[in-house]
């Protein structure tokens, strides 16, 4: 793309347009954009309008914007990279151009700059470091603290990326480079701007921002460790930091809300950078430690109560609850700091605000997510929690002893006047459960604060006895959530008694109470006794399941309930343990068929949405394995659902539909129903699996018809489409676990003539895949199918195919890849499958009784003995593959499997129950027909401590090797 002036015009339009209000011309304005973005130099010409001063404002603002985006996906793409010149050219203009750019332009060309930054700096673009701080000295000779800001909003942006990337020496040869150019020059700003703020300059606003960027960029520079330039320049950073801790700036904290947070910014950058210092430079920091204490402890007591002022007021308490936890404790020694804490820090932080209540009222899945689901650490009540929970670490007794009294006063003070005080109560609740603990590996939540019991029967029963659902709602909440929390100390007894009011509260008009109460339910339901059983059974849900399932149906229902993940998780909890009964099944199908019905026009919540399909899947399994003859039952309502989702190509849910389908078709018994071979025409279809994210679910859908349909599938060309299909998959490291599936179960379910014909080309296949990679997941999957075609098919049939494609192989396989491979076999239907087939082969194959290769024959012994006698840990090194595509989660590009349609893994060796018994005795059964042969092949062979081991093997299994 050429730059003239009808690109100049071209661009300027389409930037315009795309600024309309009306749909048409801003799709078109976008279409031409979009097309234009795989010219050459289009970034360039875009950056060069930016730069245009004759142009409107808004159109160089939107272009920044496109700028910033075009560069996001496209300057280290693998497709369609920006060209090396147009790179070259954008890093020359970029950071003048940023500097002399209005604020708002400017930021989207800081961001800009910080992408190219990520991926070149300083590598690719060793001009930069140098062009900033030329310019930052520059700027700051004339204080123009606009482009200081510009320059400093750079460098922090571009120096993050030191604070949470793994310490590499790589990244640490780049920490040095920063350090050793711009620590300095950021010092003397930093110092520069503080002297003009004690001067009392007019301005103060440009000069606090200064200042915080300066602190975000110290953060970054000592996150990795300290630098020897800062721990010599140590008193300047801390001499400032304290200031403005300790000082006033009544020209800005009195300017309104604005100028009080440009104040608090700046502390609470300080503050992030002191509790920097204290958790990982402590020994370094401690002489100014008490300053610091007193000075945040202070700071605490004038910070109000607005949600404003939230981040200082947490980054202070941080602090405060890093220095409890070291060995600077001793500063909460003194006589009444703990009780002082309590009533000035953490109770007033506790307490509800109105920002709270709005919460609770207007946005239910924040509150929740933040209150029940511990992602609140960020908040004034938890981390005040925190701060105690990190004074009891040495002053267990003290904080248990004001904090029970406390809790004490909360409760007499509600009980004094329940209307008026309501927030007491909910304080104390919400203090016993945030400072219960749950030691490391148990279950159990725990708290010294209170008894359990009896504060349930006390505080919490009157709560969920109410007749009221719909009174005190935050109250009840607080109650659903201590029966959550403590549920495990509760009695089953006790319990029950309120399950009636949990099934209530689902009708509560407040979303948190009604999504508290499914939550509460669901919990209890997973709860274990001592020897592992459940504690609550279909026995005591069968008799509220009714109403039950009616009240969390009802709660769809409900305003801003429609999509509940909490309700539906409920729901398939329930379904799990109660009795299903085929008016139950008639019922609960159509319920959540009509939600399928519903999400599918419009899917929005991934977490329902699986939760949806969970219990579509554990509805089927469960009905059906009381009563086959629901199958129809459930194929008549959801497949115009599951066909919706097929036709209308909802790529989230296709997936959830495939592994729907493959549990359908295995509760089915053959001959299968014609609609299905219908979609298994549809499954053969190479278009089908070019989506990376349908793949799993796809190979689920395709096993379940090669073993409900071997008949149907060797008909036609059908089989050769299967084969296809498996060898496209393991041509790909992603998918070839999955061609494995594939293979293993054409092998399991179709008898050996109908695969004939294929074998050489299936070992072709595989041995061009060996030559290729030779991956951990490759030799193991190689491995388990080789075992188990021998298992099912002999071990003359392995040999001689083998053989048949490329004479020997088998050997030379056998020696390269089985036997040394073979202790790298994990999971115990895996484990007795290779260690049968390699006793089979050692036992009945003329290839290794040979006498030529007596020493192929003592080394698989030796590693059969390595995989039955050594526990996996001390025998298997996994090598990092890429991550398989079924270890992620989300659902727009990845595949997330349903717990309850997943497939049985079958054992293809159930005659045999012991793998080691099966190889003892059969080398026993061998050694006896040429008595004296063996021990000496084994003594030359098999390594001294596995000979051992399968001497304690023999000698387990009454036999012997002669």
């Amino acid at each position: 793309m050429e730059w003239n002036p009808q690109t100049l015009q071209f661009l300027s339009e389409c930037f315009l347009h795309t600024l309309s209000p009306s749909p048409e011309p801003r799709r078109r304005a976008e279409s031409s954009l979009a097309e234009a973005a795989d010219r050459p130099n289009y970034a360039l010409a875009v950056l060069r309008l930016v730069a245009e001063p004759s142009i409107d404002d808004q159109i160089r603002q939107a272009a920044a914007v496109n700028f910033k985006n075009h560069l996001r996906l496209r300057w280290a793409s693998d497709d369609s990279p920006v060209p090396d010149p147009e790179k070259d050219q954008i890093k020359t203009l970029i950071v003048p151009l940023m500097l002399s750019a209005t604020p708002k332009i400017q930021s989207q060309l800081s961001e800009a700059l910080a992408l190219i930054g990520h991926h070149d700096f300083p590598k690719s673009w060793p001009s930069l470091l140098p062009e900033l701080i030329a310019n930052l000295q520059k700027a700051s000779q004339s204080s123009d603290y606009a482009s200081i800001n510009g320059i400093l909003g750079t460098a922090n942006s571009i120096f993050k990326k030191f604070r949470f990337q793994y310490k590499t020496n790589d990244l640490l040869l780049d920490l040095k480079y920063c350090l050793d150019n711009f620590a300095s020059p950021l010092l003397e700003i930093f110092l520069k701007t503080a002297s003009l703020i004690d001067a009392g300059a007019m301005n103060l606003r440009p000069l606090f921002e200064s200042q915080r960027l300066c602190c975000r960029i110290f953060y970054s520079l000592n996150f990795q460790e300290l630098p020897e330039f800062f721990e010599d320049h140590m008193k300047e950073w801390m001499g400032e930091f304290r200031k403005y801790l300790t000082t006033s700036y009544p020209a800005l904290e009195s300017s309104g809300a604005d100028g009080v947070a440009l104040v608090d910014e700046l502390r609470a950058a300080v503050c992030e950078n002191i509790n920097l210092y204290m958790e990982k430079n402590e020994e370094e920091f401690q002489g100014f430690l008490n300053d610091f204490a007193l000075a945040v402890w202070t700071l605490l007591g004038n910070v109000s109560q607005s949600s404003s002022r939230d981040r200082l007021a947490i980054t202070a308490i941080k602090f405060l609850t890093t220095v409890s936890t070291s060995v600077h404790h001793t500063l909460f020694a003194s006589d009444g700091v703990i009780p002082q804490i309590c009533q000035c820090i953490v109770i007033p932080n506790v307490r509800l605000r109105e920002d709270d209540e709005e919460l609770f009222e207007m946005n239910y899945i924040e509150f929740i997510r933040r209150d029940m689901e511990g992602s609140d650490l960020d908040t004034r009540r938890r981390i005040a929690c925190e701060l105690l929970k990190g004074i009891a670490m040495y002053y267990g007794d003290a904080v248990k002893s004001i904090v029970s009294a406390q809790i004490q006063n909360l409760l007499s003070s509600y009980a004094a006047n329940p209307g008026t005080n309501w927030k007491d109560k909910d304080c104390a609740i919400y203090l016993v459960v945030s400072l219960a603990t749950k030691k490391a590996g148990a279950s159990v939540v725990s708290t010294e604060l209170v008894d359990v019991q009896s504060f349930f029967e006390s505080v919490i029963v009157p709560e969920l006895q109410s007749a009221d659902v719909n009174g005190y709602p935050m109250l009840k909440a607080g109650a659903l959530k201590f029966f959550t929390m403590f549920r495990t100390q509760i009695s089953k007894p006790v319990a029950l008694k309120f399950f009636p009011d949990l099934v209530r509260f689902l009708t509560a008009e407040s979303n948190v109470v009604h999504s508290y109460s499914a939550s509460c339910i669901e919990k209890l339901l997973l709860v274990k006794d001592e020897g592992g059983g459940a504690r609550y059974t279909s026995a005591d849900i069968n008799p509220i399941f009714p109403v039950l399932m009616n009240n969390l149906f009802g709660a769809f229902k409900l305003p801003e309930s429609e999509e509940n993940q909490y309700v539906m998780k409920c729901i398939m909890r329930v379904l799990a343990v109660a009795d299903i009964s085929i008016d139950v099944a008639r019922v609960c199908v159509e319920g959540l068929g009509s939600l399928l019905a519903e999400v599918c026009r419009n899917p929005k919540n991934p977490t329902f949405n699986h939760y949806l399909f969970e219990s579509v899947a554990i509805l089927v399994r469960r009905a059906c394995e009381g009563d086959s003859t629901l199958v129809s039952v459930f194929e008549a309502s959801l497949f115009p659902r599951l066909e919706v989702i097929l036709t209308n190509d909802v790529t989230e849910f296709l997936p959830y539909t495939f592994q729907l389908l493959a549990q359908l078709v295995e509760l089915n018994r053959p001959p299968i129903p014609p609609i299905y071979m219908q979609i298994f025409e549809l499954l053969l279809s190479p278009e089908t699996w070019k989506r990376a994210s349908n793949v799993p679910a796809l190979v689920r859908l395709l096993q379940a018809f090669l073993q409900k349909a071997p008949n149907e599938i060797t008909q036609g060309d059908r089989l050769t489409k299967v084969l296809g299909i498996f060898d496209t998959l393991i041509q790909a490291s992603s998918t070839s676990e999955q061609g494995f599936y594939v293979l293993n179960t054409v092998i399991e379910s179709l008898e050996y003539n109908a695969i004939k014909p294929y074998i050489s080309h299936i070992w072709a296949a595989l041995f061009r895949e060996l030559q290729k990679r030779r991956t951990v997941k490759l030799i193991k999957s190689l491995l388990i199918f080789m075992s188990l075609f021998l298992i099912k098919h002999g071990a003359a049939n392995v040999v001689d195919t083998m053989n048949s494609v490329q004479p020997d192989i088998f050997v030379v396989i056998l020696n390269q890849f089985w036997i040394p491979n073979l202790k790298l076999i994990t999971g115990a239907i895996e484990l007795k499958l290779t260690a049968v087939a390699s006793t089979r082969l050692i036992c009945e194959s003329p290839v290794l009784l040979d006498p030529a290769a007596s020493v192929s024959w003592g080394k698989m012994v030796d590693s059969i003995v390595t995989l039955l006698s050594r526990p996996e840990e001390d025998r298997v090194q996994e090598e990092p593959d890429m991550p398989d595509i079924t270890e992620n989660a989300g659902y727009s590009t990845t595949f997330v499997l349903l717990y309850n349609a997943g497939k049985k893994e079958e054992d293809p060796l159930k005659d045999i129950r012991d793998p080691k018994e099966f190889f003892v005795a059969s080398l026993s059964r061998l050694s006896a027909l040429s008595p004296g042969r063996y021990p000496k092949v084994i003594s030359e062979n098999v390594d001294p401590a596995n000979q051992a081991a399968l001497l304690q093997l023999c000698n387990t299994y009454n036999l012997s090797i002669v």
